[in-house]
C-alpha cells in the first residue's frame, strides 16, 4: 500500500505508458461486485499507444508511489474548448483514499490554466464511484453532439442502453473538496 505522505501526482511520462493498462485492469476488479458489470473486470484495457498519445499531449497524470511507480492515472484529451476525461483508474490498494478526486482536481486545474470551457466525461449512471462521485465534484449531466456520439459508441460496444451518461463541469466551478 502507498503511504499518503509519499504518494503524489505528476504528469505521466512516456515510460509510464506500458504500466497504465495493468492499473486499469486492477481498478476494474471493483466491477466484479456490481451485478451486470462483472464482465468489465476481464475487458480489454486502453492500449499503450493510446496512453502514449495522451502523455505526448500532456493530458495524462499519474499517482506515483515513493518509488515513482504509477498506481493510478487520469487520461484526457482536449476537444475544442473542453478537456474530455477518457479514463480515471486507481489501483485497488489506493481506492477510497481520495486519489481519484485529486486526479480530477488536477485535470480541472489544467483546464483552468488552459482557459478551457469545461471538463467532460462519460460514466455509469448508478455505479457509486461513477456518476454519483462526479456529481459531488461539481459535474452535472450534459448533452452535446460529441458526447452523444461517444455514448452511442459505448452502447454499440456492449454497454446497456441508458446505463451511462455524459457529464460536464464548467472550469469556473469551485475546486472540489
Amino acid at each position: 500500500m502507498v503511504a499518503e505522505q509519499s504518494a503524489h501526482i505528476r504528469l505521466a511520462r512516456t515510460q509510464d505508458a506500458g504500466l497504465l493498462p495493468a492499473i486499469e485492469q486492477c481498478a476494474a476488479q471493483a466491477f466484479r461486485a456490481i451485478e451486470g458489470l462483472a464482465w468489465l473486470a476481464d475487458a480489454a484495457s486502453i492500449g499503450v499507444e493510446c496512453h502514449r498519445q495522451w502523455i505526448a499531449l500532456s493530458t495524462c497524470w499519474v499517482v506515483v508511489d515513493h518509488h515513482d511507480q504509477p498506481q493510478g492515472f487520469l487520461s484526457a484529451e482536449c476537444f475544442g474548448d473542453d478537456l474530455h476525461i477518457h479514463e480515471v483508474s486507481v489501483a485497488r490498494p489506493l481506492q477510497g483514499q481520495g486519489w481519484g478526486r485529486r486526479l480530477v482536481e488536477t485535470a480541472m486545474n489544467h483546464a483552468r490554466a488552459q482557459q478551457l470551457h469545461a471538463v467532460t466525461l462519460t460514466t455509469f449512471v448508478h455505479v457509486p464511484w461513477n456518476a454519483p462521485f462526479y456529481r459531488r465534484l461539481g459535474f452535472a449531466t450534459h448533452s452535446d453532439p460529441r458526447l452523444e456520439t461517444i455514448l452511442a459508441d459505448e452502447y454499440a460496444h456492449g454497454f446497456e442502453p441508458g446505463s451511462r451518461c455524459a457529464m460536464a463541469c464548467p472550469v469556473t466551478c469551485p475546486n472540489p473538496s
